[in-house]
């Protein structure tokens, strides 16, 4: 009788264990009051990324200002990561899990814009502007990684959280030449968010995107007196741009290419260009059919200055991977969207937004409105009062499924490497595009710093459930290990070098 006795003495005493675990788990709200705590120290970081609006590899005084904050607050910092001047890392804590929170603070040219403004008023008619909120982006993700490390600090946390400063993404995919150089794999998880008009957990995937420049060489001429001397350089690119016209209609149905003219050679009709240049964007819905279509447009060029009797040269100046989904990541991201407390906007912040809104009146409506998921578009069509709310302050529904988008991201790249997931919260008013002048404008308000707070508290509740609960963790891996099963294949050649464009 004896065996059954320590049988059951064994099962209570294992329940027991677990009902201590459970109400040992650490009390989000603390984190929130961390994050609340550093409200102005945060919002004045996002704000002075606002104001430097550096473009992509150039964001040193960015870097500076992290790299600052971080070692203040105690993370053993490492920076010029892969030979990149602007990227860095800020670690605390000791052994497992070892958790990675994205940050990203690049601008776009030409969106120079006043702070709550409701119409285009560029400070700098030449200057850059924090267009996609990243000034919001990592501003949030080291709010996270300060609040999970004064928790480990404390002893109500153990493992290690790593804050990654990674430059680049609108025009040289930092996380991209991160990754092949080996940073991320080491990670048990990454998470990171991106600002927007929603509140939700980001599903599916996305293209993967090669960028490639082209430069043609010809010889000059007079264009009237003898152009047989000449070869044209500009004619070359013309035609490879016709070529590729024409090879559109024959390639796979996800992908798209895109292309800008970097050089026309000259503002003189009567000389025949001797140099052109373009830059290409090739997309398709993974990396190794972006790499097969972009053979196909590099033979195109080969074509062109083979008809032109002209050269060229290209360089591949970045790379993205298509993003694998982690359905278990995006669950855990989903609870914290809920359990976080969601903003509470004043009558002058609706009011702002309301304004903001009409100066961009074709908005679409959020998420993926499509005919099969008609229960989504009637949520959404409730949740926005048809798409006239200024403000999407509700939580989209967490609907796992393989929505598909057709840009990109080097988030790819990081979930290649490490289960990863990412979210959204709105810091701008609903329906606003990205890469936008209104985005700008509200970049400073109480709409972007409540959405920023708001991401924070999402992502350190995240961080510490995986640190606390090792089941979630497992399970998470365990999909890792079956959707990354064909290996990481890096869209950047070992010669590519990471610098401004």
């Amino acid at each position: 009788h004896i065996g059954p006795y320590f049988l059951s003495a064994g099962l209570c005493a294992h329940r027991l264990l677990l009902f201590f675990k459970d109400v040992a788990f650490m009390n989000k709200q603390k984190l929130y009051e961390i994050i609340e705590a550093k409200a102005s120290l945060l919002t004045g970081l996002s704000d002075k990324i606002w104001e430097y609006a550096e473009l992509s590899m150039l964001e040193y005084k960015s870097t500076a200002a992290y790299v600052k904050l971080l070692k203040e607050y105690g993370f053993a910092v490492e920076e010029n990561l892969c030979g990149i001047p602007t990227a860095f890392s800020g670690t605390f804590g000791s052994g497992c899990p070892k958790i990675g929170i994205l940050g990203e603070y690049d601008a776009l040219s030409g969106l120079s814009q006043e702070p709550e403004a409701l119409e285009r008023k560029p400070i700098d008619p030449n200057g850059c502007g924090q267009g996609c909120g990243h000034h919001l982006l990592g501003a949030a993700s080291l709010g996270a990684a300060i609040a999970i490390k004064e928790a480990i600090e404390a002893g109500e946390l153990s493992g290690t959280v790593v804050f990654y400063g990674c430059p680049g993404e609108e025009g040289c995919a930092g996380k991209t030449f991160m990754a092949r150089d080996g940073m991320f794999k080491d990670l048990d998880a990454a998470l990171t968010w991106h600002p927007g008009d929603t509140n939700e957990v980001t599903i599916g995937s996305n293209a993967a995107c090669i960028q490639v420049e082209y430069k043609f060489q010809g010889l000059s001429a007079h264009a009237a007196g003898n152009p047989w001397s000449g070869r044209s350089a500009l004619d070359a690119a013309e035609l490879m741009n016709i070529g590729v016209q024409f090879l559109r209609e024959h390639m796979p149905p996800k992908a798209s290419i895109h292309y800008s003219i970097s050089d026309t050679g000259g503002l003189s009709p009567n000389v025949v260009q001797p140099t052109a240049g373009l830059i290409y964007m090739v997309r398709a819905k993974n990396v190794r059919e972006a790499k097969a279509l972009l053979e196909r447009v590099n033979n195109i060029a080969k074509g062109a200055c083979l008809m032109t009797d002209t050269s060229f040269t290209c360089r591949q100046i970045d790379g993205t991977s298509d993003t694998l989904s982690n359905t278990v990541l995006e669950k855990l991201l989903y609870k914290n969207l809920q359990a976080a407390p969601a903003p509470l906007y004043t009558e002058e912040e609706l009011d702002f937004a309301a304004k903001l809104k009409t100066t961009f009146p074709a908005s679409d409506l959020p998420g993926q409105l499509t005919e099969e998921n008609f229960e989504l578009k009637k949520f959404v069509l409730q949740a926005t009062e048809n798409g006239t709310k200024a403000m999407n302050d509700f939580v989209m529904p967490y609907i796992p499924g393989c929505p598909y988008s057709c840009g990109s991201t080097d988030v790819g790249d990081v979930s290649w490497l490490t289960p990863t997931a990412q979210f959204n919260t709105a810091t701008w008013p609903s329906g606003i595009p990205g890469h936008s002048w209104q985005i700008v404008s509200a970049g400073k308000s109480g709409l972007a710093h409540k959405g920023m707070l708001y991401a924070a508290k999402i992502l350190a509740g995240a961080v510490s459930d995986l640190m606390e609960d090792a089941a979630i963790l497992a399970q998470a891996k365990a999909e890792f290990a079956i959707t990354a099963a064909a290996g990481y294949d890096c869209p950047l050649g070992p010669e590519v070098v990471a610098a401004p464009q």
